[in-house]
């Protein structure tokens, strides 16, 4: 598949370009390669790409998520239906002769222009993940509410023993083809036939089951198998698994969109994980070895003598596991050195001498003065930052 172009070098504007600049480029892009004006063997494709590039940067949080990530931020938050719903082709073209904002999307996506019934609406379904399902991969089933073909009617809306009539108005075309004169010639627009909405048939004795639609409300039970190392945010795309039109179009599609939970101890980078282990000043000063959580278990880290707060310690292959199954990230262990807040008499003394053993002279007590113990606490958070 051939690299996408950068959307504002598609519609010939800047990065900086204003909301009115963008529509602005659009409709006269537009009116150049649509479909039903422009004689170009690349018209379509075109129209498409410019079409794209508009429903994207016309919409904030889009234009946002694009120019930060580029269209890898794009395509992880978005089917391609889910661009362009919402918006207003109709008022842009308005005046041009065009179809209006059906008419584009189901250029796209498979209806309008005679090719034949759309296709059912895309559903989106939200599954959170721990990090722990994250390592391991996870095989589960989801309950999804859509609209499935009536088993009654078979999809056809008309009660059984019967059958639709054909629409007089498009002549089961489900298309009504209109010509309008305008200052660039005369422009021949096919739009949805309203008086059967595509269908090509009017139902004159409905299915008393979907009431003529052809569709009926479930919740299906659907097991999928999300496998390991995915990222926050993903999808995976279940074919046909989406609403079913009625019309005799196929099924939409199913996003289930992946939310990676935040974890009470790791952060995340990529396959990596971070952990944070507090360790006493004496463990810090003398070494020690401490013990760690990992995903699947625990593990032990050396800690060697003389460590300073900060300090990280690698644990090979213990993070998470890497994507097409090349190895597993590693666990950093950060240790952060702990402060004791209080001290016994005992434990005030020993550290009193061992701030003698480093030539440290006590000061003259005041009630204003601090403590060598104080000092002693300083000097040690000072070396932590």
């Amino acid at each position: 598949m051939p690299e996408k172009k950068d959307y504002y070098e598609v519609l010939g504007v800047p990065k900086e370009a204003s909301e009115k600049e963008i529509k602005s480029a659009y409709r006269k892009l537009a009116m150049k390669y649509h479909p039903d004006r422009s004689d170009a063997s690349d018209a379509e494709e075109r129209f498409k790409e410019i079409s794209e590039a508009y429903a994207v940067l016309a919409d904030t949080d889009k234009r946002k998520k694009y120019d930060q990530f580029g269209h890898a931020g794009i395509n992880s938050q978005y089917s391609q239906e889910d661009l362009f719903r919402g918006v207003n082709f109709e008022d842009l073209l308005r005046g041009f002769g065009f179809g209006g904002g059906e008419s584009i999307f189901d250029m796209f996506f498979g209806g309008g222009r005679g090719r034949g019934p759309a296709r059912g609406r895309d559903l989106r379904y939200d599954l959170n993940l721990t990090l722990e399902q994250v390592a391991t991969g996870l095989e589960t089933t989801i309950e999804v509410p859509r609209t499935e073909s009536c088993p009654t009617c078979g999809g056809s809306g008309a009660r059984p023993g019967t059958s639709p009539a054909v629409c007089s108005s498009c002549r089961g075309s489900g298309q009504v083809t209109r010509a309008q004169n305008t200052p660039f010639g005369q422009i021949v627009t096919s739009t949805t036939c309203p008086k059967c909405g595509g269908r090509g048939q009017i139902v004159t004795n409905p299915c008393s089951d979907c009431s003529g639609t052809g569709r009926v409300h479930r919740t299906r039970k659907i097991n999928i198998r999300v496998p390991p190392a995915v990222e926050d945010g993903q999808h995976l795309k279940l074919r046909s698994q989406g609403d079913a039109t009625g019309q005799g179009g196929a099924p939409g599609d199913l996003y289930v969109v992946l939310n990676v939970l935040p974890h009470a101890q790791f952060q995340r980078a990529n396959s990596d994980l971070l952990f944070e282990k507090p360790i006493s000043i004496t463990q810090a000063a003398l070494g020690a070895e401490v013990e760690v959580p990992t995903l699947n278990g625990r593990a032990r880290v050396r800690v060697p003598a003389g460590t300073q707060t900060g300090s990280v310690f690698r644990l090979r292959g213990k993070g998470l596991p890497r994507l097409q199954g090349l190895g597993s990230g590693d666990l950093h262990v950060k240790v952060k050195i702990k402060i004791p807040s209080t001290l016994t008499e005992r434990q005030k003394q020993l550290l009193e001498a061992l701030a003698g053993e480093f030539g440290e002279k006590r000061p003259a007590q005041t009630e204003k003065e601090k403590s060598i113990i104080d000092k002693i606490v300083d000097e040690v958070k000072s070396a932590v930052h």
